[in-house]
């Protein structure tokens, strides 16, 4: 990362909205996923999955907001603008499944800039996370809280 594509919290702006990318979900990665973390027959077997009200197999929820978080890292976190960590996520839903084949897509919206009133080093943004599949469809919305570094003394804008 270079000085000069980084971003810091002095440079989000309440409305600013990112495309984070995205990535086409497999079978394989849907199964492999929910046999670790969420092993229920609608997440595992693709046979059983027909007998639920979803008619096949789909990602669990979980799963979901994990891809929805390499979007994250991938096209903001690793490339222009590291966080702090996060005190957490206020909501998450899950509105639609995502099923074997669909490609994901990420959109980010910056809904608030707040400076930190004890840690003046930093900021906290909070954001919301829309994932959509190909048809356009939202399948997961998120609002979470991040933590950014703020610029530094010196450092270019």
């Amino acid at each position: 990362m270079t000085s000069e594509t980084r971003l810091y919290w002095d440079d989000f702006r309440a409305g600013q909205e990112f495309e984070l990318g995205r990535r086409t979900v497999t079978k394989e990665e849907i199964v492999r996923f929910a046999t670790a973390f969420d092993p229920q027959p609608f997440h595992i077997d693709e046979e059983a999955a027909k007998s639920y009200p979803y008619g096949g197999l789909i990602a669990s929820g979980w799963h979901t907001a994990s891809m929805v978080m390499r979007l994250f890292v991938d096209g903001l976190l690793a490339t222009r603008a590291p966080s702090l960590g996060s005190p957490g996520i206020d909501e998450l839903r899950w509105l639609k499944p995502v099923r074997p084949g669909d490609t994901i897509s990420l959109r980010l919206i910056v809904l608030e800039a707040r400076a930190s009133r004890t840690k003046p080093d930093r900021g906290l943004l909070i954001v919301r996370h829309e994932l959509s599949n190909q048809a356009g469809e939202m399948v997961l919305t998120m609002r979470s809280k991040g933590l950014f570094p703020r610029r530094p003394a010196g450092a270019a804008a």
